[in-house]
């Protein structure tokens, strides 16, 4: 443990200099801004490992950084990209991603265009969960954003319509409309999930469109809101049963080293939110339905059909929280997150939900510079393909219903 200290001292003590190197200039008389992000974590929990890190034995392995670059060549033209690297235990590798790059042409305030990597407009926080600063939380509610699936929910690459339409006395409404394909993420908490049964993907991706629509109400500081999201999903893969710590697929008599092959029948997303702000305080809520028909077919290395069935699931998800700036230094927060994996099936079995109360502490050290720490009281872990912080692989005497868990994040942007 006091090698793990001595680390993150070393990373924290040397990040205000890195964060330093941030600047704006000019090119020709075009300003460009480039900015950057870094933040360390540290986790204990009483039992289960969480999110592919030791956290039973208290881990650091909770480390991510940014650095974007952005110039507003003309009064309606904009382009930007972002790199983005990340260290969640298993999860992301340490391996740079291109997190969005875009070209934003906005002809006047009701209609805009935007082409290239995008950001996912899909409730309140998706496609700002890499701005830690604007957020209470070490962790985001991961019945909604779950950090084992960031790098192929928070954008897509295609193009998105959008605009802000003032309706006088009812205030303004903001909509997008969207297109393009889902990214994959071989470093990800999907193929992580599914190696636990002996399914190594060796692709998981697709189409996806959808639309979003926020009205900001002429009561001030409330906004609500509602996203929908279609997807077409395809992947494949290969069982290599003699690495399966989940019995899943031997159980139903699969043989080993089948081939393969899924794509969506069904895959729609709704959700819903509103936010409401006033003074000190700031409330927020978000539902969302994921409901998902899955075809998945098991063929022979020669690819002959063995048999296919359908993964057929309706999950729930919600939070509430709730946030209050006590000082310039404190803001004070807490909120539950609710999980269901499957509508259909028994709420009272950990194998089919999670739900997270969660309260923190957000000191603001310098503008520039943030510290939280969060308790979590989590009852469940959901499904092996459920994708909320608990892998098999990572809990070889198998997985408690309850964990408790102690986060503290560091983080500097600028």
């Amino acid at each position: 443990m006091n090698s793990k200290i001595v680390t993150l001292a070393v990373v924290l003590s040397a990040a205000p200099c890195a964060m330093h190197a941030q600047f704006d200039f000019r090119i020709d008389g075009i300003p460009v801004q480039v900015h950057s992000s870094v933040s360390q974590g540290f986790a204990f929990s009483n039992q289960n490992n969480y999110l592919t890190m030791s956290t039973s034995d208290g881990s650091f392995a909770m480390t991510d950084g940014a650095a974007n670059i952005s110039s507003q060549l003309t009064d309606h033209l904009r382009v930007g990209a972002q790199l983005y690297v990340r260290n969640v235990g298993k999860i992301g590798d340490w391996r740079p991603d291109l997190d969005w790059a875009v070209v934003d042409y906005k002809v006047k305030d009701w209609l805009g265009f935007r082409g290239g990597k995008i950001k996912t407009t899909l409730g309140l926080h998706n496609d700002t969960q890499d701005m830690d600063s604007l957020h209470t939380w070490a962790i985001l509610p991961q019945s909604i954003y779950p950090i084992d699936l960031r790098a192929s929910t928070i954008a897509h690459v295609g193009g998105d319509v959008y605009g802000t339409i003032p309706a006088k006395r009812l205030g303004t409404f903001s909509w997008t409309v969207y297109a393009g394909q889902r990214p994959q993420d071989p470093r990800g908490g999907y193929v992580l999930g599914l190696s636990a049964i002996g399914l190594k993907m060796q692709s998981y991706g697709g189409w996806q469109q959808g639309q979003d629509l926020r009205w900001n109400t002429p009561i001030k500081g409330l906004l609500v809101g509602a996203s929908l999201m279609n997807q077409h999903i395809e992947g494949n893969g290969y069982l290599d049963l003699s690495t399966a710590v989940n019995p899943f697929l031997t159980a139903m008599g699969t043989p080993d080293h089948s081939q393969e092959r899924e794509h969506s029948v069904k895959n729609d997303y709704y959700q819903y939110y509103v936010q409401y702000a006033t003074g000190a305080l700031r409330l927020e809520g978000e539902y969302r339905r994921e409901w998902r028909d899955e075809w998945v077919g098991y063929y022979t290395p020669t690819m002959q059909p063995e048999f296919d069935f359908h993964a057929v699931s309706d999950a729930r998800s919600w939070y509430g929280s709730a946030a209050y700036r006590v000082s310039k230094l404190l803001e004070l927060g807490t909120y539950f997150s609710w999980y269901n994996a499957n509508w259909s099936q028994s709420l009272s079995d950990p194998a089919n939900h999670v739900y997270d109360k969660v309260v923190t502490a957000r000191f603001d050290l310098k503008s520039y510079w943030t510290l939280k720490v969060e308790g979590h009281f989590m009852d469940g872990y959901g499904q092996f393909d459920s994708i909320r912080g608990f892998y098999d692989q990572v809990n070889p005497g198998g997985i408690k219903p309850t964990t408790n868990m102690l986060v503290v994040r560091m983080g500097f942007a600028l």
